[in-house]
């Protein structure tokens, strides 16, 4: 994990507003994200590189996980080169999830 954003304190501090505990972990691993900019400069807004960590407000004590599927980035950015890359980044992405159960 390289970054930790805690979206709530950071609403409540800017805005005042309140919500869900909500963090964006930024898992980005540097060797991906280098052999993926090496294809298109451009990726880089694209990077499956967060993990969203939340609690449901709908259902007490529930905790969600969620994170972009890194295949996505081959659909927008139309380089079928991408793959590999989005391939490896699908199997670390699963495994940090499942390192949070």
């Amino acid at each position: 994990m390289l970054t930790e954003i805690d979206v709530k304190a950071t609403l409540k501090a800017k805005l005042g507003e309140e919500i869900e505990d909500y963090l964006i972990l930024g898992t980005c691993n540097p060797s991906l994200a280098h052999r993926a900019i090496d294809i298109d400069r451009q990726i880089g807004l694209l990077l499956p590189c967060n993990v969203v960590v939340r609690t449901d407000p709908a259902a007490k004590g529930m905790v969600i996980d969620d994170a972009m599927d890194p295949q996505v980035m081959v659909q927008v950015a139309d380089e079928p080169k991408l793959r590999a890359v989005a391939d490896e980044a699908a199997i670390m992405l699963r495994a940090a999830i499942q390192s949070l159960s």
